[in-house]
């Protein structure tokens, strides 16, 4: 697939903008903010042994950024060249929509996969003072990987359905929150829709990640939800010829 040249071309847009820099800045200092905050909570009420409990918390926590930060990634990626008027420009390039889709996608998941391998930083300080566990780290940034995956899909999804880059942040995050908390009042529903709804929840599946253990159901749960977004946005590029508007 000929993907590179748009690839290339997002990944240089985000970085000759600010704003990379500023959702870099902002994911730093805010999960930097937690880490402190996490280890003080540990060190002072648990010790350094529970290293597990750490990691859950940190990783909780930073999910909760990345549910502000990646639609503010993915909104500009359509609906920016729907707004300049690009977008008729773009697919008159020979690229199928599926090369331009998987592009945008993958430019978007290389300044993510920047922004939380940055964060290595925090149990590599960690590690000077005590020895760290590498295996529940390994499952955690797993997770954490996925888990932003499926949040880029959805965020690119919406950005395909609007001219405007506001919309589609907040249309994002509203998708993604409700994917999240989803089960969370099952007790107004029956046990049946509330064992559905519990199976379909980022939480269920992200929370045995950050407990160190990776099961095949959870990454095909992320694989399967970002393929699924990633499919409906191609359904969205498709039918601007049903339109008649490319």
């Amino acid at each position: 697939m000929n993907f590179y040249p748009i690839f290339k071309k997002e990944l240089k847009s985000y970085f000759s903008s600010l704003i990379a820099y500023i959702v870099l800045a902002v994911f730093l200092v805010i999960s930097g903010y937690y880490f402190y905050t996490d280890l003080a909570l540990f060190v002072l009420w648990g010790g350094a042994s529970t290293q597990e409990g750490l990691w859950q918390y940190l990783f909780h926590d930073i999910r909760l950024i990345l549910l502000l930060t990646i639609p503010l990634l993915t909104m500009r990626l359509f609906a920016e060249e729907k707004k300049l008027g690009t977008i008729e420009l773009l697919f008159t390039y020979p690229f199928r929509d599926s090369e331009i889709l998987l592009g945008k996608f993958l430019a978007c998941l290389v300044v993510f996969s920047l922004m939380i391998g940055l964060t290595v930083l925090y149990p590599l300080l960690l590690a000077m003072v005590y020895e760290v566990e590498v295996l529940p780290l390994v499952a955690s940034y797993l997770g954490l990987f996925l888990l932003g995956a499926s949040f880029i899909s959805c965020g690119i999804m919406v950005s395909s359905l609007t001219e405007n880059q506001i919309v589609a942040a907040l249309v994002s995050s509203g998708v993604i929150m409700v994917f999240w908390f989803i089960d969370w009042n099952e007790a107004a529903v029956s046990p049946t829709v509330a064992e559905v709804l519990h199976h379909i929840s980022f939480f269920e599946h992200f929370y045995n990640f950050v407990r160190g253990v990776i099961e095949s159901k959870d990454v095909i749960y992320f694989v399967l939800f970002t393929f699924f977004f990633l499919f409906l946005t191609l359904r969205s590029l498709e039918s601007r010829r049903w339109r008649g508007i490319r």
